[in-house]
């Protein structure tokens, strides 16, 4: 890709992630998967990032989309760990819907992870 920098298609990326994490989470929460708030807080958290990294223009705004890839991440496994929700709509607990929306969830916030941890290296690179 001429003229576009490996770090800003890593944030586009991130931001990509972070939206289809809560997209997946809207799709959880359309299936009927109970959340114990109202609007599903993850979705909200998502959402925020995205927009977040998207807007700010500072090297360090994709960490923050790393972070909360990271953090959705540790959140599914305490979940499947406490009270399997996380494995048991991944297997199909909460039918196909709560499939659907958990991949998407799943695949986003990792790419948002991977991505955002890439464009803050990047970014640090390119100033030095």
């Amino acid at each position: 890709m001429a003229g576009i920098s490996t770090s800003t298609t890593s944030r586009g990326l991130t931001i990509w992630g972070l939206a289809t994490g809560a997209l997946g989470i809207a799709i959880l929460w359309a299936s009927g998967v109970e959340f114990p708030f109202y609007p599903p807080p993850g979705l909200l958290i998502l959402a925020s990032g995205a927009t977040f990294v998207g807007l700010a223009k500072r090297a360090w705004a994709p960490g923050v989309g790393a972070f909360l890839g990271l953090f959705v991440i540790v959140g599914f496994v305490l979940s499947s760990v406490v009270s399997g929700a996380g494995t048991g709509n991944l297997t199909g607990d909460a039918g196909i819907g709560g499939v659907i929306g958990t991949v998407m969830q799943l695949a986003g916030v990792v790419i948002a992870l991977v991505a955002g941890s890439v464009a803050v290296r990047r970014e640090y690179q390119v100033k030095q």
